[in-house]
């Protein structure tokens, strides 16, 4: 059996009203014991993350700062592996890579960008994933595939991470998350986003059985790199509570579940501090889920959690 790994901690945020106040939250996030500081990419209310992770490096001695993940369809492979390892350099090697094939339908659509099918969008991530690492060795680099060719381009700057900053890798469906389980260091456990929007059968694809299978995939695929995966999922409600049965109800009746389906799923921690405490500990041993990222509205709410088992 895989050896657990020491329970983490992350924020994932969105939005920095300004300058003064993204830097706060940077601040406040790493005094409160978590590892790390994530923003999304889309193009609805968020900053820029790119600029915004950079500031947040900048404001911080020890917080690492990640993308959860980028879009590999805003952005060519060449420019984005420039872009982080400008970011991995100027860090002092605190950031995580987190890459995506895109799923929001409505970036798409409201950008005019074509939203090809899953299966395309996969296999051109996976193209650009070969060319960010292969630009990160700091060696002439040339590939020819379907979706890029890039010729004799040499990767500059070297990250300072070797030999290249975290990878992470995420999904719902079987084929992201087998390739996440080959090539991520850490894989992000999510819902099934094929259908490209937040609905309730998007929801009900994170229940627990769904979790195990998902785990399955990864196990199966990552094979005897298994221990030096590292697996993380994002928590959508992290909701301290002392009265999580009402909480669980009333999201139940909203997706066609039980309240106990609400309660296992690994996507929600619901509860008072204790309960949550046993929850996550309970996750990290069915699953292996070790990095757990709440979203930065619940950040100062979940410190006790945080306090009680990060690094245990």
């Amino acid at each position: 059996m895989t050896k657990l790994r020491p329970l983490r901690f992350g924020v994932q945020e969105h939005r920095a009203p300004s300058a003064t106040a993204w830097k706060e939250k940077a601040r406040q996030v790493e005094a409160l014991g978590y590892a790390s500081l994530y923003l999304p990419d889309h193009f609805t209310d968020q900053v820029g993350p790119i600029a915004a992770l950079m500031a947040a490096a900048d404001a911080t001695t020890r917080l690492r700062v990640g993308s959860l993940v980028f879009d590999n369809d805003y952005r060519h492979p060449v420019v984005l592996a420039k872009e982080a390892a400008t970011i991995d350099l100027l860090s002092d090697g605190r950031f995580d890579l987190g890459l995506g094939a895109g799923w929001m339908a409505s970036d798409y659509e409201q950008a005019g960008i074509p939203f090809d099918s899953p299966g395309t969008r996969i296999s051109r991530m996976e193209e650009a994933l070969t060319i960010i690492k292969g630009l990160f060795t700091g060696e002439p680099f040339t590939f020819a595939g379907e979706h890029y060719r890039v010729t004799g381009i040499e990767g500059s700057p070297r990250p300072l991470q070797m030999p290249h900053p975290p990878i992470l890798l995420g999904g719902g469906g079987r084929r992201m998350l087998r390739l996440a389980a080959r090539e991520a260091d850490i894989v992000n456990v999510n819902f099934d986003l094929r259908e490209g929007a937040i609905n309730r059968n998007l929801v009900r694809t994170g229940l627990a059985e769904a979790t195990d299978e998902k785990l399955g995939w990864i196990r199966d695929a990552a094979g005897e790199r298994m221990e030096r995966v590292e697996l993380s999922v994002t928590i959508f409600l992290a909701n301290i509570t002392d009265d999580r049965e009402s909480v669980a109800s009333v999201m139940a009746a909203g997706i066609g579940v039980e309240p106990k389906d609400i309660l296992a799923m690994p996507h929600f921690l619901i509860g008072t501090v204790d309960e949550v405490v046993e929850d996550v500990q309970a996750r990290r041993e069915r699953y292996g889920i070790s990095y757990v990222i709440v979203p930065g509205e619940a950040a100062e709410s979940f410190a006790p959690v945080v306090a009680r088992l990060a690094g245990t």
